[in-house]
């Protein structure tokens, strides 16, 4: 008998999070051990997927209520096979952020979810909110914390001597709060430091303006991760929500310092060596910066071994939940569709 077969659904291909993490996935020779693990790329809008066949499907894909047909076809068509969804988005501070009918919000999460045998979040922290806000029983839920190949940056020298270049390595989005880190290095004194700015995005002309006549302030545009985090001695992650953040674990891999805003599955990296920054405003954040930037860099508390069990973990995390669900896989008939049984005021 060959390997279980593990097919991925993905509807955003450019290249984040979601798409590296999946990429680890599929390429990894530590998960190839337990399964053969293939994409499949999905076009947003499309009313059904067929038949794919597969053991396991597991859905990276963006929950809303235009999706919400093409996962009850995906039920229907594949009733032999275990429907795993990864939830790389919502957490407690998007729906704070972005979410104005919160009630719609959590109809939406429970009709969806329930499609679906299992639920991974990406961080413990996601995992507790979907838990405490109803969205998944605690029995249907699973965290397996994101990871990438962490090997390049666990080469990287570590920094020697004082930090003086911070940076800030993401989409130029909104959601990244690089704003408020742009305002508080602004109100920093010191002329030996520098904020360096790697990525693309809509925000990105607003963000030089906010950085315009601070010399100490440069805009790199989109690089290789590896080359964005050997050319700083610490990283700051000011984000407004943040599902998991490989940002944050390439830093710590790295033996880089990082800034956190204390949210969300940035919370995670907190017992690997992550600073949080308690408050969201430019004072704190101009605070913390000053606090970095007057001594000796810092290492993070994580050691390299604890790193290189972030990827073990994970592969082992993804093991234990194929076999689990393997092991439920209906051997026959069709299932009645979760949409018919749902009722909205639950």
């Amino acid at each position: 008998m060959g390997l279980p077969s593990v097919v991925h659904l993905v509807d955003d291909t450019t290249a984040g999070g979601v798409m590296r993490v999946v990429d680890h996935i599929i390429t990894a020779p530590a998960m190839a051990e337990f399964a053969q693990h293939s994409l499949q790329c999905v076009d947003r809008g499309r009313l059904s997927l067929g038949r794919i066949k597969a053991d396991v499907i597991v859905s990276h894909l963006a929950i809303s209520w235009r999706s919400l047909p093409v996962l009850a076809a995906l039920k229907l068509m594949n009733p032999h096979a275990r429907l795993v969804h990864v939830e790389h988005s919502y957490t407690e501070n998007f729906v704070a952020h972005n979410v104005t009918h919160e009630r719609r919000f959590a109809v939406l999460l429970r009709i969806a979810y329930r499609l679906f045998d299992r639920v991974v979040a990406v961080s413990r922290a996601q995992g507790n909110w979907l838990v405490s806000s109803g969205a998944v029983p605690a029995a249907r839920l699973s965290v397996i914390q994101s990871c990438v190949d962490l090997s390049a940056f666990l080469d990287l020298d570590r920094p020697i001597g004082p930090i003086r270049v911070i940076g800030a390595v993401g989409r130029l989005e909104r959601q990244k709060g690089f704003d408020t880190l742009i305002t508080a290095f602004r109100q920093t004194t010191n002329p030996d430091i520098a904020l360096h700015i790697f990525g693309e995005g809509a925000e990105e002309q607003r963000l030089r303006n906010l950085a315009s006549g601070d010399p100490r302030i440069a805009f790199f545009g989109l690089v290789a991760p590896i080359e964005a985090m050997g050319a700083v001695d610490a990283v700051a992650m000011p984000s407004r929500w943040e599902a998991y953040g490989l940002v944050a674990i390439e830093a710590l891999a790295a033996g880089r310092a990082l800034l956190t805003s204390d949210v969300d599955g940035l919370k995670d990296h907190l017992s690997l060596g992550a600073i949080a920054v308690q408050d969201a405003s430019t004072e704190i954040w101009r605070t913390e910066i000053e606090r970095l930037t007057e001594g000796d860099v810092s290492q993070p508390a994580s050691t390299i071994t604890t790193m290189e069990g972030l990827s073990t973990n994970f592969s082992r995390d993804w093991q234990r939940i194929l076999h689990e669900d393997l092991a439920q896989r209906p051997n026959t008939g069709k299932q009645p569709c979760p949409m018919a049984r749902v009722c909205l005021h639950d």
